[in-house]
């Protein structure tokens, strides 16, 4: 069962990394496959290895708060949801950009994979296998990012705002799986 979850976490989590790659997608319409590859390796990288540092930091934490860790983990990823769901709906018009430039390319995979450090939190929380966890995770991001980009070339940056509402939900719905399992 934690498998499912962990799968549903991996989407959920992917659609920032996928919401920036359909942009990179639109701002470079002649971008090549390896050039695409990149930016996608760089984001799912950053994906997969910032749930194990939250993971690490959460089991350090775990035996102060084992109590009510379900809760902590509930709380986490539904301000993970409501951050991405409202983040879906912010009219913020992205600004022309090299993704593959360095500097740049490191910003987005920082900036994509924060919440993936959090969820690793949860994932400690959880009791979820952590090293399956880095590797889905890392896994669906690359598939996704580079979906992205390749949309982005097709269709514009519209469609990335819809899958950060979705993944907000997710992430939500997630949080309230882990409650529930522990508390009914």
């Amino acid at each position: 069962m934690d498998s499912i979850f962990i799968v549903l976490l991996a989407v959920a989590l992917s659609f920032d990394s996928f919401a920036v790659s359909i942009s990179c997608g639109f701002y470079m319409p002649s971008i090549t496959f390896f050039k695409a590859l990149r930016i996608a390796f760089s984001l799912a990288t950053f994906q997969a290895l910032m749930p194990l540092l939250g993971w690490s930091l959460g089991e350090s934490f775990k035996p102060m708060i084992q109590e009510f860790d379900h809760w902590v983990a509930f709380g986490l990823l539904t301000l993970l949801g409501l951050k991405m769901s409202i983040e879906s709906f912010s009219t913020n018009t992205e600004k022309i950009f090299n993704p593959l430039d360095p500097i740049t390319l490191l910003a987005l995979s920082l900036a994509t994979s924060v919440d993936a450090l959090i969820a690793g939190l949860s994932i400690a929380m959880a009791d979820m296998a952590i090293y399956t966890s880095v590797i889905i995770i890392g896994g669906i991001t690359l598939w996704a990012a580079m979906m992205g980009i390749f949309i982005g070339k097709k269709t514009g940056t519209h469609i990335g705002k819809k899958a950060e509402l979705f993944g907000g939900i997710v992430l939500f719905l997630i949080g309230l799986k882990v409650l529930l399992q522990h508390t009914v």
